[in-house]
């Protein structure tokens, strides 16, 4: 599904990626674990497009297309979902309307007719009740006024609505407390895991800590250090760096 080759960008001409390769198959959740300043967040934004973020070496597929050839809406009419750290309050746009624009928009770049708006109610009700979000919140400006949880449960409602083929999800578990967490990790279960008729759909998580991952087992657990993958493993290494640390499991000088 996603194919990257020897990556390698730069941010106002600092270079933070170097040379980092990942493949991720349908069916298959990655999580990406790192110190500060690995590149894990740069990894997120240069994958959806984020203006800026120039690519200067390798490659990156994403269902046999040139990722970087397209623009980010293409990305996403192409089935890759970005969440973001913080998300972002939109004063005066619905939140429903909002979400069904930009499904509707998706839906016609690949051919597909709109949802009519009782369609799309009845969607929305679907996906909030997996994250137990209130309808009443999906009525008000996007965001606005939510406590930190309230916005990543939001951000899980948008992706259970928009369908991607792969989330690309940037430490979702950040600001959340044990209850927010479980239900967020319940979500992108339920939500991403798997379809009727087999697994269609890959996650890739990225986080500080090991305590997501309770909730949202993965396949695969990387360690970026310094622009680049150095380790990888099952889900037994995100417990072995969570009680070791970075140090300790990848060596010193990881973020050189």
């Amino acid at each position: 599904m996603l194919k990257i080759e020897n990556l390698s960008n730069t941010i106002a001409d600092k270079a933070i990626l170097k040379g980092l390769s990942l493949t991720i198959n349908a069916g298959e959740i990655h999580a990406i674990m790192g110190p500060n300043g690995a590149g894990k967040s740069t990894l997120a934004y240069t994958l959806g497009g984020r203006p800026g973020y120039e690519v200067t070496g390798g490659s990156a597929t994403f269902d046999g297309q040139d990722l970087f050839e397209l623009e980010p809406h293409e990305r996403a009419a192409a089935g890759l979902f970005l969440g973001f750290q913080y998300p972002v309050e939109i004063p005066g746009v619905s939140n429903l309307q909002f979400l069904r624009e930009s499904l509707n928009s998706q839906r016609r770049a690949r051919g597909e007719e709109p949802l009519s708006g009782g369609d799309f109610i009845k969607l929305a009700k679907e996906k909030a009740a997996l994250l137990n979000m209130d309808m009443d919140m999906l009525k008000r400006p996007v965001n606005v006024g939510f406590s930190g949880g309230e916005k990543k449960r939001n951000e899980m409602v948008q992706m259970g609505i928009l369908d991607p083929k792969l989330a690309i999800l940037d430490e979702t578990d950040s600001g959340l407390d044990i209850d927010a967490l479980k239900t967020v990790g319940a979500g992108i279960n339920a939500i991403m895991r798997q379809k009727e008729g087999g697994p269609d759909k890959a996650v890739l998580l990225i986080t500080h800590y090991q305590r997501l991952l309770d909730y949202v087992k993965p396949d695969f657990v990387h360690v970026l250090a310094g622009g680049k993958i150095v380790k990888s493993g099952g889900p037994e290494l995100a417990l072995e760096l969570e009680r070791e640390g970075y140090v300790d499991v990848v060596g010193a000088g990881i973020a050189a």
